[in-house]
């Protein structure tokens, strides 16, 4: 089960949502004129992401490695929404180079350039650590940490090429990583996992040091139970619900569009002096419930 997903207070799970099932909310076009790469956008928070950032004005690459339908699904109800930016599809295995060098080539053809890195791309393969394989714990690093380190180099390629745009954004650029609570709470049978998402934050820190000084923000989003088909069986029974809610002092579970309102903000001028940090969506996840009445 990964941990960017789920609580709630109602006893009934709520049903996850299609592109199409997605209500958009009243754009405030903070975006506009901005590019954005949105990894792992076919499913679960990469779709509110994406769909967010498309409401808010950008354009939007929605990133897929396998689900094709959905991706283009998503792609094509930002594209007819005139509230929104323009949105493509494109597929890439973000653990290749080659593939995310196209990736972002194939972008600034279509769209002139690339303003926003969301590194959303991540998976799970758990195991007892005596039983982890070792192709099990590179498989995690090569799509959570390696996927997210080749997509920011791009990025910042990209950002450097194009200099500032200060019509458009007060930063040069601007680059998102998905972590999780796991970066900061240990996760015994997921040392992979953990691994990986603790490493992010050292990844996200040093570009927000290094490249401060023109102007490129780097920040971390840190999702704590949402409600994704990731961790369905988190969720799925009301018995599961009630365990699960027992790790959260806010009692409900966090659903993809808080994640997604946290990128567009991290995004946009708003969050101009933000940078080097991760902001926990968790409902307190990291409050360590578990010591509310003395431990």
């Amino acid at each position: 089960m990964r941990f960017e997903g789920n609580l709630q207070t109602s006893s009934a799970p709520r049903i996850i949502k299609k592109p199409t099932q997605i209500k958009m909310q009243k754009p405030n076009k903070r975006l506009s004129n901005q590019t954005a790469i949105v990894t792992g956008a076919s499913s679960g928070i990469g779709i509110s992401i994406a769909h967010g950032l498309g409401r808010d004005g950008a354009n939007v690459v929605v990133n897929y490695f396998s689900n094709a339908e959905s991706a283009e699904e998503l792609a094509h109800l930002i594209s007819v929404d005139k509230t929104c930016g323009d949105a493509i599809a494109i597929k890439c295995d973000v653990s290749k180079e080659n593939q995310v060098i196209e990736m972002y080539k194939q972008t600034i053809n279509h769209f002139g350039t690339v303003d926003i890195c969301v590194a959303n791309s991540g998976l799970q393969k758990d195991a007892p650590m005596h039983e982890m394989t070792l192709a099990q714990w590179q498989l995690v690093i090569d799509v959570n940490l390696t996927g997210q380190f080749l997509c920011a180099r791009e990025a910042i390629k990209e950002f450097m090429r194009r200099g500032p745009r200060p019509e458009v954004s007060k930063a040069l650029g601007k680059i998102i990583h998905m972590s999780s609570v796991h970066e900061v709470i240990p996760w015994a049978g997921h040392a992979n996992y953990a691994a990986s998402k603790g490493a992010i934050v050292m990844l996200m820190k040093t570009i927000a040091q290094e490249y401060g000084p023109i102007k490129i923000r780097a920040n971390s989003i840190a999702p704590g139970a949402i409600q994704t088909p990731i961790n369905r069986s988190a969720w799925e029974t009301p018995e599961a619900l009630n365990d699960l809610n027992k790790l959260i002092p806010y009692k409900r579970i966090g659903q993809p569009e808080d994640i997604a309102a946290a990128a567009v903000w991290l995004a946009s001028d708003e969050s101009d002096y933000v940078s080097g940090t991760t902001l926990f969506v968790d409902g307190a996840m990291t409050c360590y419930p578990g010591f509310a009445t003395g431990g």
